[in-house]
């Protein structure tokens, strides 16, 4: 396999694109070359087979979806409050809706993983750490909330997050904004 990182990575995000727009079936090494603008055969070159193309973007979406060290420390800046949650949890929606064919392809990679029990297993271990990584974090910062606030917030923005994406009609940008504040408000415990 070639270790070309930078090239390894353009290919990442290639397939990536290739599975927002057209869907797993549509991830093809061929495809990837031509949304990356290699050379046909170039995708074969750094991945050992489709499945390991798959579980390459599955991990990238995640790394991409990381909030920055500035995001970060705004996060950890200012009072303690139900307040701060709403901001908290309206920077992720409004960050994971920017990066919209990472999550569309996020969503392409969980319904093929119920077809690829290797994908499954890495999917599964990587949501898992996901959301427990949200519960530390949340715990540790001192604000409002315990793990099955931050379980129930993590299962009701995500769908937001999937009507908002994949049927925009349904809510708007206001209503998204206002959904999130009431989704907080009643999952906090009073």
């Amino acid at each position: 396999m070639r270790r070309n990182t930078e090239r390894r990575t353009a290919l990442v995000d290639a397939a990536i694109e290739v599975l927002a727009r057209e869907g797993a079936r549509g991830l093809t090494f061929r495809a990837v070359d031509a949304e990356a603008g290699v050379p046909v055969g170039t995708a074969s070159n750094y991945f050992a087979n489709r499945d390991d193309l798959l579980t390459q973007a599955g991990g990238r979406i995640y790394e991409r979806l990381q909030p920055d060290a500035g995001t970060l420390a705004g996060m950890s800046a200012g009072p303690r409050d139900l307040a701060k949650v709403i901001e908290v949890l309206r920077e992720t929606v409004g960050r994971i809706s920017e990066f919209r064919t990472g999550y569309l392809a996020l969503l392409e990679l969980r319904l093929e993983a119920t077809r690829r029990p290797g994908l499954r297993a890495v999917l599964t271990e990587r949501v898992r750490a996901d959301v427990e990584t949200n519960i530390a974090q949340h715990l540790a910062s001192g604000l409002p909330g315990d793990a099955t606030t931050v379980r129930l917030l993590y299962l009701a923005l995500n769908w937001l997050i999937v009507e908002h994406l994949t049927l925009p009609g349904v809510f708007s940008d206001e209503d998204v904004h206002d959904l999130v504040a009431l989704a907080v408000e009643r999952a906090l415990p009073r």
